[in-house]
């Protein structure tokens, strides 16, 4: 990965408190898994930024070498990787999405 494409994530990941990489866009996932995690963010209302991997194939496959995990989504909170879909529904099913939410005092979207 070029640092280019390095500092980019880097930036995107340390800029917002929450930030999703999936296929596709909230309103409109590319990918069933990208859906999942949308709906799990959307269901404790949180503020979240994405970004469209399958705008950019740098970023598509850059964010996999900088989090060295082989798939998307993938969730940052706080500049710390969490996981993909399966690990935000596993934190999901177990109410652990709720508590990390008030750990990392993040913002809930506006009603």
């Amino acid at each position: 990965m070029s640092n280019e494409i390095s500092a980019k994530i880097d930036i995107l990941v340390q800029t917002n408190d929450v930030v999703l990489f999936m296929k596709g866009t909230p309103l409109f996932p590319q990918c069933g898994f990208s859906s999942k995690a949308v709906a799990i963010l959307d269901h404790y209302k949180l503020k979240y930024e994405t970004v469209d991997v399958l705008q950019d194939m740098e970023i598509r496959q850059g964010i996999k070498e900088y989090s060295e995990w082989p798939t998307i989504p993938q969730l940052y909170v706080k500049g710390e990787f969490f996981g993909g879909s399966d690990i935000m529904m596993e934190m999901h099913d177990a109410g652990e999405m709720a508590s990390l939410a008030k750990d990392h005092g993040l913002e809930l979207a506006a009603e």
